[in-house]
Parts: structure tokens; C-alpha cells; sequence
């Protein structure tokens, strides 16, 4: 399939359908931006560890509190954002958050004590967790099969920016006072208030639309993406998918016809987790500082993890349509466990802090191309129309508690039993998704959200 940006433009579905890229790309990446700040507000807190914990005086157990409480908010986040979304449309709840990270970073950073800053970042954690639920649900409801991947994945892209964007911002500030801390938190500002204002251009998801009666308004979408033909067609599949619709219930969730396949889902958002990722994201300045470097090393080895994450996404974007999500997992899982053995060993033997930093960048590059990307991609297209919503909430709510067990954990794992068992613990993890994936998670690629669905429900 080819992208070919021209006045109308481009990309040819099934032969015969013309995308209008100029139109969608756009409206996808908006909305992706959401990840931005999701990254940004995840990893931020990695350069100020050091610094809020002598602020507030916190011992291991606090300090893992005070890095993972975010988690637990975005687990919030994830359960109620499904039902809200339905209720008041994609669109104006991304606006929501996009003010709710804009406060919350201030707030957090100005934080007169402890509770002060548990409180705003439990608030920033409802704004990631909504964030996580709706921006790809939204892109893949927008986009059409033959490159759902490839857009949905700007979402991973998106985060993965954030991520970079964090470790510089504590980079930069790291030498700007006694309040250093404070500013690199209050940075989340810029880049939420440039959310909010691309939301105010991007259309309501046309399939949200469609299930409240506003066919219109959804055509009158579909055709700026694909044609009046296209607009037509697509707009009756949807509505077709809804014909035998009852209002949704919790209960549906573990239905024989649909439990097979929230729990593909559920695993998916585990194992995305727990494989390691987030004790390097969250801890990168206080690994390499253990690994033997001083600060200011550690503070820009930190944004070196953060250019390798963003690079190495281009590849999951250029190869997620074309080997598809499957395969990509399978190797993801693969070479993490192998790299999180070899990390294990660094730690074990006390390795060069270069050695050290290899297997550090080894690992956020495989992971970027492969677990991080696609398992969005998988959650935002599983699910069959009906449960998508309450589905998407109950699989990011337990990605979200898996992230804060790992996150929370880290500091007490780390001070009771070393790096090398840590990382070990995470390559066993790594190898159990591996042989799950082998066993349970089915191909997705090239196909509507409805075909999947008829491929995947059980009669």
C-alpha cells in the first residue's frame, strides 16, 4: 500500500477506495498528541526522584508510592473514561483531559506537602488513563483496515515523544535551583495546552456518532475520508454491527461469547507492563547512576534512552501492517526476555556502566518496535463493537494496576534483593508472555473492526 500526499490524496483500499490522507492524517495525529502528555507525565517524575524525596523526606516505601500513585489514577482513569465516552462523545471527554493535565502538572510541582502531591498526581493519573482508553479507540474507529496499524501507532509515537520530551525537560532543568524539581513538573503545561487546542479542530468519532443516531453528521465524515461511496457503505456496516445492540451491560464482559476475547485483551495489557519497561522509564537516572555514572551523565544517558525509544517506533509504524501484530509480539517477547537476562548479569557481575548502558538501550529499542506500539493496536481493534468500550476500560484498568505493581515495586525490589534478581524476575515474565502470545493472540492485521469481530466472537 502506498501514501501518496497530493491535493485529494491517497492510498488505495481494496483497489478501488481513495483515502484522503490530507484529511485523516492530520485528525489522527491530534488526537495521538495525547499520548504526548501521557509519556511526559509518566516519565517527568524519573529526573525529580531524587529531588522530591529529600524535599518530603520519603523513605523507599514513600518514594514508590509517590512514583507509581499515578497509576492507580489512571486505573481510575480507564474505568470510568469507557462509560463517559459513550455518554458525552470521544471528543469533548480528550478536551477534559487535555485541561486536566495542564492543571495537575502546576499542581503537582508546587505541591506544599506530601499529600498536596499525591493528590495532583493521582489527578494527572485520571487524565493519562483516559487519555490511554480513548485516543487509540478513537483513531482506530476513524481509520480504515488496510492502515489502522500504521495510524494507531502514532499514538505509541506520540508517547514515546513524550518521553523524550520529559528527559530533556529534566535535562534542561536539572541545574536551575532548588526548585528544579518543581519546574521540570510544571513543564507538562506546553504541551497539554497544545492539545487542547488542535481538539477544538478534529470531528467526533463517526462510529460514536452512528450508535447516537447521527448518521449525518457521520457520513458527512466518512466522505472527507474516503468518498461519498465509501461514506455510504461504511456507514450501514456500522450501523449493522449495532442492529442487535442491548444496552451494554458489565456482565457482557464475561459472557461465553465474549470472555475469550476481553481476555486475550486483559493479557495483552498485563504482560505490556510487567516486562521491565517501566522500572528503565521510570528509574533511568538512578540505574545509570548505580551502574557508576555521576548525575549529569546519568541525566543525559536518560535522554539518550529517550531518542532510541523515539527512533526505533518507526519501525513498528513502517512494519505493523506488512508482518503484522502477531509476529511482532512474538519477537518483541523473545528478545526482551534475552535482553532482560543479559541486564540481570551486568547487574550481577557489576559490569561497566557502557556494557550496562547497551543492554539499557537494547531493551527500549526492542520494545518501541515491537510489545509498546502493538499492544495498542491490539487493544483499540479486538473488541467487538458492542463491549468496546467497557472492554477497553476493564483491559487498561489492569494495564494500569500492572504499571503501578512495577513501578511501586521497583525501589523495594531493587533494596531488598538487587537489579540482578529484578530483571531476572522481569525476563521469566517476558518468556510467559511469549508462550501465551504463541498460544492465544490471533492475527488482526488487514482487517475492518467488524470482520474481526465476526472472526473473533463466538456464536
Amino acid at each position: 500500500m502506498a501514501v501518496i500526499l497530493s491535493s485529494q490524496v491517497t492510498s488505495v483500499d481494496n483497489g478501488s477506495l481513495v483515502i484522503n490522507a490530507k484529511y485523516l492524517y492530520p485528525v489522527s495525529i491530534v488526537v495521538a498528541l495525547g499520548g504526548v502528555l501521557f509519556g511526559f507525565d509518566l516519565v517527568i517524575i524519573s529526573g525529580t526522584v531524587p529531588f522530591f524525596t529529600k524535599n518530603f523526606q520519603l523513605d523507599v516505601f514513600d518514594t514508590g508510592w509517590a512514583v507509581g500513585c499515578i497509576n492507580i489514577g489512571a486505573a481510575l482513569g480507564a474505568l470510568i473514561a469507557g462509560k463517559i465516552s459513550e455518554a458525552i462523545g470521544r471528543k469533548k471527554l480528550l478536551l477534559f483531559c487535555a485541561f486536566l493535565f495542564a492543571v495537575t502538572g502546576v499542581a503537582t510541582g508546587w505541591a506544599p506537602s506530601f499529600t498536596w502531591f499525591i493528590t495532583a498526581r493521582l489527578l494527572s493519573g485520571v487524565a493519562v488513563g483516559v487519555a490511554a482508553l480513548v485516543c487509540p479507540m478513537y483513531i482506530a474507529e476513524i481509520t480504515p483496515s488496510s492502515i489502522r496499524g500504521r495510524l494507531v501507532t502514532f499514538y505509541q509515537l506520540a508517547i514515546v515523544s513524550g518521553l523524550l520530551l520529559a528527559y530533556l525537560s529534566n535535562y534542561l532543568l536539572l541545574n536551575s535551583g532548588i526548585n528544579n524539581w518543581r519546574w521540570m513538573f510544571s513543564s507538562q503545561t506546553i504541551p497539554s495546552l497544545l492539545f487542547f487546542g488542535g481538539l477544538v479542530f478534529v470531528p467526533e468519532s463517526p462510529r460514536w456518532l452512528i450508535k447516537k443516531n447521527r448518521h449525518a453528521m457521520a457520513e458527512g465524515i466518512l466522505r472527507k475520508i474516503r468518498g461519498k461511496d465509501f461514506a455510504k457503505q461504511e456507514a450501514d456496516n456500522i450501523e449493522a454491527s449495532f442492529n442487535h445492540e442491548v444496552k451494554e451491560k458489565i456482565s457482557d464482559l464475561f459472557s461465553k461469547k465474549h470472555w475469550h476475547i476481553v481476555f486475550i485483551g486483559i493479557a495483552v495489557a498485563f504482560f505490556s507492563q510487567a516486562d521491565g519497561q517501566n522500572s528503565l522509564f521510570s528509574y533511568a537516572p538512578e540505574i545509570f547512576k548505580q551502574a557508576g555514572m555521576d548525575e549529569n551523565t546519568a541525566f543525559l544517558q536518560s535522554v539518550i534512552v529517550g531518542i532510541v525509544n523515539f527512533v526505533f517506533t518507526f519501525i513498528a509504524i513502517a512494519f505493523i501492517d506488512k508482518i503484522g501484530r502477531r509476529k511482532l509480539l512474538l519477537y518483541g517477547s523473545f528478545l526482551l526476555m534475552l535482553d532482560a537476562l543479559a541486564l540481570a548479569y551486568c547487574f550481577y557481575v557489576e559490569a561497566s556502566g557502557c556494557l550496562t548502558l547497551v543492554f539499557v538501550l537494547g531493551f527500549i529499542a526492542v520494545y518501541a518496535a515491537t510489545l509498546g506500539p502493538v499492544t495498542w493496536v491490539i487493544l483499540s481493534e479486538i473488541f467487538p463493537n458492542r463491549i468496546r468500550s467497557s472492554a477497553m476500560g476493564l483491559a487498561t484498568l489492569v494495564l494500569w494496576i500492572a504499571n503501578f505493581i512495577t513501578t511501586a515495586s521497583f525501589p523495594i525490589l531493587k533494596e531488598s534483593f538487587g537489579l540482578h534478581i529484578t530483571f531476572a524476575i522481569h525476563a521469566g515474565i517476558c518468556l510467559i508472555y511469549f508462550l501465551f502470545v504463541k498460544a492465544k493472540v490471533p492475527e488482526t492485521k488487514g482487517k475492518s473492526l467488524e470482520e474481526i469481530e465476526q472472526m473473533l466472537t463466538r456464536k
